[in-house]
């Protein structure tokens, strides 16, 4: 059969306009209710700029799941989307300003909106062309964005509704502090890091006498302009006597009191600490218990207040440095000593965050926590389950209030003292809450508010709950656990069956990807370079579920040979098929296609176990070595003898053709472009996309055993010659001998094979040896291959190999026995060592013996 196929596998080509003629013709739509429904939402890139490599590898891993289901019948919605990312994109925005000289407060809220409106728009494009790249089936007719008009209906349902619960309150807490975005984070949010810090030691002298003093141990010394007490254990009794004296805080002339809880940890530092509950946790609650105020003496942008006396307006590390260096000289600073301790991030802006207390609306965790606990959500890996579990058991209150423009805004209305939570104002004089919400309060809604939610739409009623979540693993609680506590919270059912969690990608050395190690990757060069069909195999094959990867464009440029090997593979299939398609005549098989159906039959099998698992690894492997090792390499070969037999030769093209198409099915959920394009050349279907999945058929075990058992013997004599240079085409006079009846008639009846894969001028299938010449033998079980010697072994090249190893062994026996018969070596030498160079004498003469046998046969 003619064939349009290129004699070489070229991407681009394969790739050009194929994605947009898919969308054109609505393969991804999910419009078939007459299915069963399965779904998958994806997670909302970050409309902050380009997709990098773990959101490829993430949305493949989706695609890969959907574009099965899709195969095997389901009516499969894959739902697009993305996120506004609060904090991030604002950030963006922000600084985009900066660079045209101007900040968002020149703006104004209305006018910055319309902006970030303006940046949505310009980066979910990019973002479209990337997922368009990637070749990643979404149904685009139900995109959403967490800042639509729909789920903005579904977040303010759910902050009323909540707060009406009793479940969302306003309140003064410890929050962390973002310093450079100007807004509280949630705990999550903070990325701790171990660092070497300092830990300062300051003297709090008396008010009563000056020259007497208590020290306390800190890292933050610029927070003591806050301090509202010292603090004692009440058994301490080095300090028992000063409970309910006063202490000036250093460099300054204000008082605070010494007071006594069972809080402090007497081993730690000196046993005296400092209260300051505007900016720390702990303090906050001593401060609760002992009633004590809670100033702040910090600016929202991290300078120091006029509480900071000299240093107001001071940024807090330089004030710390300032400060310091004026006590030194005061001398009240005790000592100053290295301090191993962890240190908070902000995994937004990078800044360190700041303990600060700060009146924002919290959500009541304890008992939707304990909710989320009973979830029958199944985890893949298993293991993340109980990761899941630690940090849903004893959760913080989730602080879900931002500083921030960009975001859905707080539904809350305030005159005066007075609160109202509703979405329209109540009237006149009533002013809504400047803030919004932390962008995981709306994410934690994705699975069904996507739907529809808190309508009860037909996509809700038919796609909810979804069937699969793919994500991070190292977003388990800041996305995973929000939406399974939500989900059960508001639908009383959990938003998806599973959840498949992946790892991250690191460079070749195991380093994690970042700007400082420039050693990031972007997709759309490896995409450029290899064809997004090789990074989509790469991605989703070299790493087991749940552990990280590591990229190696070497084994990009592997998974391409790969497909350049099917691309070769197809093209041959096509060129051997007769214009008339052929069916399979299963009362004609011969041997090996009965033998390739069978394989064929249990990698399917093999590979659905895989695919359900979500192990794709394993899936592919199963596939890499049935195409390869055994259609490739065995079947396609022997099909060129079968396709020169009319006996075979009908029933070869259409088991070539039935595998083929197989083939191609099984792959392409990993590699879908030049999936459909071979596709589409063998069988003339508009697209592989939604054609049915393979189905595993009977298995004759007879068969493989007996193409195993033939296989064997080409591969025993294939061996022979690699080991003695013999060339493959150098033709050999063989006897397979075996008094198994069975065998014999197997050898005889596929000896046309044996012939031409064993390169023979003589082939003998006997009972007995019918060779009378020196022969080499090969033993399998119940046979036997014997060739004639003189055809493997070169006598003339073998005589001079062996007279070279005579006169080695010749100078070594030399050699010892000099040793052994020098007398100064016999009378210093440890017996062990005499005893070492004896044996290795005689195994020299017992070598020789031996040697020379083989010479004299030779000659």
């Amino acid at each position: 059969m003619e064939t349009k196929l290129s004699t070489k596998y070229d991407f681009k080509e394969v790739e050009k306009d194929r994605y947009n003629e898919w969308v054109k013709k609505n393969y991804f739509k999910a419009d078939r209710p007459d299915l069963k429904p399965y779904t998958i939402v994806i997670p909302p890139p970050n409309v902050t700029g380009k997709l990098h490599l773990g959101h490829a590898w993430d949305n493949t891993l989706q695609d890969i799941i959907i574009r099965r289901k899709r195969m095997q019948g389901y009516d499969a919605l894959y739902l697009p989307g993305m996120d506004h990312a609060g904090i991030a994109t604002q950030a963006k925005v922000d600084e985009k300003l900066r660079e045209q000289g101007i900040s968002r407060y020149d703006l104004g809220r209305e006018k910055f909106l319309e902006v970030a409106w303006d940046w949505k728009k310009e980066y979910s494009e990019h973002i479209r062309k990337q997922w368009a790249a990637l070749g990643i089936s979404v149904d685009y007719s139900k995109e959403r964005f967490t800042l639509d008009e729909g789920l903005n209906k579904a977040v303010n349902h759910v902050f009323i509704t909540m707060f009406n619960e009793g479940l969302i309150y306003r309140g003064n807490r410890i929050i962390q502090w973002d310093v450079d975005a100007k807004t509280a984070l949630s705990n999550i949010e903070v990325e701790h890091k171990e660092e070497l810090s300092k830990l300062y030691y300051f003297r709090y002298p008396f008010v009563a006498d000056k020259t007497k003093y208590l020290v306390i141990a800190t890292t933050r010394p610029e927070t003591m302009f806050a301090d509202q007490a010292l603090m004692v254990h009440p058994d301490d009794s080095r300090y028992q006597k000063y409970i309910g004296t006063k202490v000036f805080i250093p460099g300054t002339n204000v008082e605070i009191p010494v007071i006594a809880d069972a809080y402090v940890d007497m081993e730690f530092g000196t046993g005296v600490v400092k209260v300051t509950p505007a900016h720390d946790a702990n303090d906050f609650e001593v401060g609760v218990r002992h009633n004590l105020k809670m100033p702040l003496c910090m600016n929202e942008d991290g300078t120091m207040n006029e509480m900071a006396l000299e240093f107001n307006g001071v940024e807090r590390f330089e004030c710390r440095k300032n400060l310091t260096e004026k006590l030194n000289k005061l001398g009240l600073v005790e000592k100053i000593e290295d301090y191993q301790t962890s240190i908070g991030y902000s995994e937004r802006t990078g800044v360190v965050v700041e303990p600060r207390l700060s009146l924002q609306w919290f959500i009541k965790m304890d008992d939707i926590s304990k909710d989320s606990l009973k979830t029958n959500v199944e985890f893949v890996p298993e293991r993340f389950k109980k990761i899941f579990e630690r940090w849903m058991t004893d959760t913080q209150d989730w602080c879900i209030s931002r500083q921030l423009w960009w975001g859905h805004r707080i539904p809350a209305w305030y005159k005066g003292s007075e609160v109202k939570v509703q979405i329209e104002s109540p009237g006149a004089d009533w002013h809504q809450d400047e803030d919004v919400l932390d962008t995981w309060f709306s994410s934690a809604l994705w699975p069904f508010s996507t739907l529809g939610w808190p309508d009860k739409t037909a996509d809700l009623e038919r796609f909810y709950p979804t069937d699969v979540l793919v994500t991070g693993y190292d977003i388990i609680f800041f996305w995973v656990a929000r939406m399974i506590f939500q989900g059960r919270h508001f639908t009383k059912e959990d938003p998806f069956k599973h959840v498949l969690l992946h790892g991250l990608i690191r460079d070749k050395d195991g380093r994690k990807m970042s700007k400082s190690l420039n050693n990031g990757v972007d997709p759309m060069d490896v995409i450029s370079k290899y064809g997004v069909d090789a990074l989509r195999y790469f991605l989703t094959t070299n790493s087991a579920p749940g552990a990280d990867l590591r990229y190696d464009e070497e084994k990009v440029e592997s998974s391409w040979n790969f497909i350049n090997k099917l691309w070769n593979i197809s093209r041959f299939v096509i060129m051997n098929l007769s214009e008339e398609k052929q069916t399979i005549d299963y009362n004609n098989l011969n041997l090996f296609d009965e033998w390739i159906l069978s394989r064929l039959s249990e990698v399917i099998t093999e590979t659905d176990y895989y695919y359900e698992k979500f192990d794709f690894n394993e899936a592919s492997r199963v596939l890499y070595n049935f195409i390869w090792n055994e259609f490739a390499a065995w079947y396609v070969e022997l099909s060129k003898v079968s396709l020169q037999n009319n006996q075979f030769k009908a029933n070869t093209e259409a088991v070539l053709n039935y595998v083929l198409e197989a083939i191609l099915k099984l792959l392409h959920p990993f590699i879908p472009f030049v999936t459909d394009m071979l596709y589409q050349e063998l069988t003339g279907a508009d697209s592989i996309i939604r054609e049915s999945w393979p189905l595993a058929s009977k298995v004759s075990s007879l068969s493989i055993k007996n193409t195993e058992l033939i296989q064997e013997i080409i591969t025993k004599v294939r061996n022979l010659r690699a080991e003695h240079k013999v060339a493959p085409s150098k033709p050999l006079t063989i006897n397979i001998v075996s008094e198994n009846k069975e065998l014999t008639s197997l050898f005889n009846q596929y000896n046309e094979y044996l012939d031409k894969f064993l390169r023979v001028n003589k082939l003998i299938i006997s009972k007995k040896l019918e060779l009378e010449n020196d022969t080499i033998i090969l033993v399998g079980e119940n046979y036997s291959i014997y060739i004639q010697k003189d055809e493997i072994i070169d006598r003339e090249q073998e005589l001079k190999t062996l007279l070279k190893q005579k006169e080695d062994l010749e100078k070594e026996i030399e050699r010892s026995k000099n040793i052994l018969n020098n007398d100064k070596f016999l009378s210093k030498a440890p017996e062990e060592k005499i005893n070492e160079e004896k044996a290795k004498y005689q195994k020299y003469l017992e070598s020789y013996e031996k040697l020379m046998k083989e010479i004299k046969n030779e000659i």
